[in-house]
């Protein structure tokens, strides 16, 4: 069989970084790293030992990147960061499945198909792969930002975005923090789970815990509508227990207040490993002047993305549930 561009390429990007990797001495992800700057730059580094720059020169040569287009080099580095992530212990080292990320853009089609000079925002940018899958499939979105505190991931995400030919503006801080930045019409995130350790930072939110550390996931929620313009919309992947667990009757109160419940998908358990790390897309929009909760909001337990014809099926409904929404929305106008 022929392989796929994709395929090509991921075995380009996964060999290189096996050489680099072997001088280098450091994990995966981070020999990767180097890879896409040197596919970016289109040359090896000065500083690089002389056996191996021969080796990447050669691979270089081999290499005709401008053949592959953005959404190939995207799949093919997203394989390769899967790969190192395999390898990776740490819990932030995990990216959002490509089913999840797709369905996510189908969303923000839906509610920006008609709108123009969209500003995105995703203030858990990981490698980059949610923001740029987003960005492929909304041509509308005229800048885009996203924020990382890990080192090794934020220099994924610039790398990715780069070969990609993405245009977005990368903070590298504590998300959690104060951005310079205006407010945004799209939020997009697969939240952080667990607690945060800042209690002073934490201090500052109204979703801090009484008592102990607060949920990180309840303070971006916070912090993602505070980056939000009034009527702007959040399409957030939170863990399947969000509004189950303690402190779930102060973040449901908190949402009431600042935002409208636009929908939930529960996602296919065949997504995930296990039921513990199930997720679901919780969609919001931030209240504003003209806005008003939808007269019902769009519940969906996804089937497996496997099942064409299920798929199909919800596809067709969801699409329904969107032509009443934009009804209403113009009606509220």
């Amino acid at each position: 069989m022929e392989k796929s561009n994709v395929e090509t390429l991921y075995e380009w990007i996964d060999e290189t970084t096996n050489k680099i990797q072997q001088y280098v001495n450091e994990p995966y992800l981070e020999s990767l790293g180097y890879t896409m700057e040197i596919v970016f730059m289109q040359e090896v580094p000065d500083n690089i030992d002389e056996s191996l720059a021969i080796k990447l020169q050669q691979a270089l040569v081999e290499l005709k990147i401008d053949s592959f287009s953005a959404e190939e080099v995207r799949k093919a580095n997203q394989l390769a960061i899967l790969k190192g992530m395999k390898g990776s212990t740490q819990q932030q080292h995990l990216m959002t499945p490509e089913t999840v990320s797709l369905m996510i853009a189908y969303l923000a089609n839906k509610l920006f198909d008609d709108a123009e000079n969209i500003r995105l925002f995703d203030p858990a940018g990981g490698t980059g792969n949610l923001i740029t899958a987003v960005l492929s499939q909304l041509p509308q979105i005229k800048e885009a930002f996203a924020s990382e505190v890990d080192s090794t991931l934020i220099q994924l995400a610039v790398w990715n975005a780069n070969l990609q030919k993405k245009n977005i503006e990368f903070f590298h801080q504590d998300s959690l923090r104060p951005f310079l930045l205006d407010p945004v019409d799209l939020i997009v995130a697969d939240l952080p789970v667990g607690y945060y350790p800042d209690d002073l930072r934490a201090s500052d939110f109204k979703l801090k815990a009484d008592k102990g550390h607060s949920y990180a996931h309840h303070l971006f929620i916070e912090q993602s509508l505070n980056y939000t313009k009034p009527g702007g919309y959040l399409i957030l992947v939170i863990p399947e227990f969000l509004f189950d667990s303690d402190q779930s009757d102060k973040l449901q109160q908190f949402i009431h207040d600042y935002a409208h419940m636009v929908g939930i998908l529960r996602l296919p358990e065949s997504a995930f490993k296990s039921d513990k790390h199930r997720k679901s897309i919780l969609i919001l929009q931030k209240k504003g002047q003209q806005t008003a909760s939808p007269k019902q909001p769009l519940l969906v337990k996804m089937p497996s993305f496997n099942n064409t014809r299920a798929m199909g099926d919800i596809l067709g409904q969801i699409n329904n549930w969107f032509q009443t929404y934009k009804k209403e929305l113009n009606s509220n106008e």
